[in-house]
């Protein structure tokens, strides 16, 4: 038996590269095996040597100054080095604000997680299958059975459409599942939520996110929308092989929108996590309706928001490459990056966080790119 289990060990490691060299590309197994660099900084630039064009990480640890880590490009025709300051279009990680806005709402008793899509938008009954039995409540968990607008397979993300034109996409479609059978992840019903918000608000749930959830914040580089800031000052995007910037694709339907620093959304998840944005029977309620973390991808951006109890620290990562195996790449990036502070957290212990590259590559919330499960 001992000699068996010693057999194992041997032979194990070999296993593991062979199959990392036959269910996955070579450059992302290297990326994922080679020795872990000592610092933050070294495993951005490692990053972008794997086929990143830029990337920009905040890491906050708790008692400790938060800091900013860039590499590769702001601007890869002009060479413009990455900005740590870069607006960033954050995609589906704006989800996590009309999260947060409507578990306000609740608690306001301005909306109820218990009324229908019928109650709130009764003219989608009948063009919504189950709209009378579809809660506030399983849109914001994604358990409504409503398909996503985004999977369609004509839907044109060269030239998005505008609210009531993306969800021309699934109306008078059959539902994916009966409501709160399960969850599937889509963008229609963070779609249909921003209409409720300005329906219940009489006015928009944007204006409502920047007074209640950014301004008291301080989050002067945050933006519901493209069109609100200076293309200037946001990261090109870049889809692999397509060489043109593809910044000036605007996304505008709600859950996927915003556009931010990295250090605007570190700040904001320390708040949504710690108590000091809502209060703590607002606090309750989104615990009971949402997750504390979220990613996103949209062409050209894909993005990482994530807190991590065991060592206190919210680390954000921002990459500007879309497509091919970028996004499997930035996960590997970014799990290397945990793995370098929790090392550097608790340096005597023998504990590798370490997450295999077949669970990272499906760890993300696309914005409509395929099947994704939420993190």
């Amino acid at each position: 038996m001992k000699r068996t289990v010693r057999l194992l060990r041997i032979i194990m490691p070999f296993i593991a590269i062979s199959c990392i060299g036959v269910f996955v590309p070579w450059g992302i197994g290297c990326a994922y095996l080679k020795p872990l660099p000592d610092t933050v900084q070294e495993q951005v630039v490692d990053a972008v040597n794997y086929g990143l064009d830029g990337i920009i990480v905040y890491v906050d640890q708790k008692g400790v100054e938060a800091e900013l880590y860039t590499a590769g490009w702001n601007n890869r025709k002009n060479q413009v080095p990455a900005d740590p300051q870069a607006l960033f279009k954050i995609a589906s990680i704006s989800k996590l604000y009309i999260a947060a806005a409507t578990a306000k709402l609740v608690n306001q008793h301005k909306l109820s997680l218990d009324n229908t899509l019928a109650d709130y938008l009764p003219e989608l009954v009948g063009r919504i299958e189950n709209a009378d039995q579809i809660t506030l409540k399983m849109l914001v968990q994604h358990r409504s059975g409503i398909p996503n607008y985004s999977d369609h397979p004509d839907y044109p993300w060269d030239n998005p459409p505008k609210n009531r034109g993306a969800l021309e996409f699934v109306l008078d479609k059959p539902a994916d599942f009966k409501p709160d059978a399960k969850y599937r992840y889509s963008n229609t019903n963070y779609l249909l939520i921003g209409e409720i918000l300005d329906k219940i608000l009489a006015y928009s749930h944007h204006q409502y996110i920047k007074q209640e959830i950014l301004m008291p914040l301080g989050l002067n580089n945050t933006h519901s929308l493209l069109s609100e800031v200076d293309l200037d000052n946001v990261m090109s995007g870049y889809y692999v092989g397509y060489d043109d910037d593809i910044k000036y694709n605007d996304f505008t339907n709600p859950g996927g929108s915003m556009v931010a620093t990295a250090q605007d959304v570190g700040v904001f998840l320390r708040a949504l996590i710690d108590g000091s944005l809502l209060n703590d029977d607002e606090q309750a309620i989104y615990s009971s309706i949402y997750t504390y973390e979220h990613t996103g991808l949209v062409p050209g951006y894909s993005s990482i928001a994530r807190y991590h109890e065991d060592i206190d620290t919210v680390v954000i990562q921002f990459v500007n490459t879309s497509g091919g195996n970028s996004w499997t790449t930035s996960a590997i990036a970014y799990n290397r990056i945990v793995r370098i502070l929790r090392k550097q957290s608790h340096p005597l212990s023998l504990v590798d966080h370490r997450v295999e590259p077949a669970s990272l590559a499906a760890s993300y919330s696309l914005d409509g790119q395929g099947k994704a499960a939420h993190p």
